[in-house]
């Protein structure tokens, strides 16, 4: 059974993001991977099945090693989808620092 998981539980872990993170610039097998968190390889292998599962990283065999990639495509979908809501908050930032900047106690 192929569960299908959800890309944003997959990124609300802090782990998951820090490896997003370290593969953004370059592709890095698991062990290399590995070698920049405290937790059993496994642990790590998991997150890795995780962040693949949800298309945020792509395996590339070479050899006998497999090395991860970022998916720019999958995290640009998802850039998409959360900037109308980054730009809805900015709107209400901006009116309220205005708001606040008007305001003048005391006079």
């Amino acid at each position: 059974m192929n569960l299908r998981r959800d890309v944003f539980q997959a990124i609300a872990d802090p782990t998951r993001r820090a490896i997003l993170l370290l593969v953004a610039t370059q592709s890095m097998t698991a062990g290399a991977i590995a070698a920049n968190f405290d937790t059993a390889r496994p642990t790590v292998s998991k997150h890795l099945q995780i962040l693949t599962e949800c298309e945020l990283l792509k395996q590339k065999q070479n050899g006998r090693e497999v090395s991860y990639q970022l998916n720019a495509k999958k995290m640009k979908a998802i850039g998409d989808f959360i900037e109308p809501f980054r730009q809805m908050w900015d709107d209400r930032f901006n009116k309220l620092a205005a708001v606040m900047k008007a305001y003048k106690p005391n006079e």
